[in-house]
């Protein structure tokens, strides 16, 4: 019976909220902190040690970084010694890379594109926190559909609108499958994206 989280744990959601301080969820007035807390919750439920917990909770944290331009030796100096080389290895392969491996700048799409393709060399830490984050964003975005009648509006909140982000959903699901990952977690992923997708509009 787990009693609590490690120090560890403990020490990279302080990390998660002093890096998102006072931002708060697209469209809603939950703080954004409530995500890395969930993502940890989905892989403590399922079991998973504290390397994989941290970096699901460490995931969006790193895309940030990744997004400003970080390199993986600036990733390590501000992560690893605090958290480990093998939290950083887990995250790197599942969060979207602003240029490729020859520094050429990726579009969004390519982006997205280029992730789905690095899923299938991902190793299984990788893995579970990319279902655990996909798994808390289509959780999420369901409870804001069922609590509300402008259903337009919770979509409208969406990079792309319903179908773009049902898409995306429905391709990261199909690229985790296709690299034999066939754990619990997908099961449940898989029937609350088939939850949206019959949804109401």
């Amino acid at each position: 019976m787990i009693n609590g989280y490690s120090d560890r744990i403990n020490h990279a959601l302080a990390f998660a909220a002093k890096h998102y301080d006072q931002q708060v969820r697209r469209g809603v007035r939950a703080p954004y902190t409530t995500r890395p807390s969930n993502v940890a919750i989905i892989l403590t439920r399922y079991g998973q040690a504290d390397d994989c917990v941290i970096a699901g909770i460490l995931h969006k944290v790193v895309g940030d970084y990744i997004s400003d331009g970080f390199s993986r030796e600036r990733l390590d100096e501000r992560l690893a010694d605090k958290f480990g080389s093998a939290v950083v290895d887990a995250i790197v392969p599942i969060v979207e890379r602003r240029y490729d491996d020859e520094g050429v700048e990726l579009s969004q799409d390519e982006r997205k594109a280029d992730l789905l393709e690095r899923l299938g060399a991902a190793g299984e830490n990788s893995l579970w926190a990319c279902a655990a984050d996909t798994l808390h964003n289509c959780a999420s975005l369901l409870a804001d559909l069922r609590r509300t009648e402008f259903r337009d509006m919770v979509w409208e909140r969406q990079p792309g609108g319903r179908e773009n982000t049902l898409r995306w959903y429905r391709a990261v699901s199909d690229s985790l499958q296709g690299t034999g990952f066939r754990t619990p977690i997908m099961t449940e992923l898989q029937s609350v994206i088939e939850e949206l997708e019959r949804f109401p509009r």
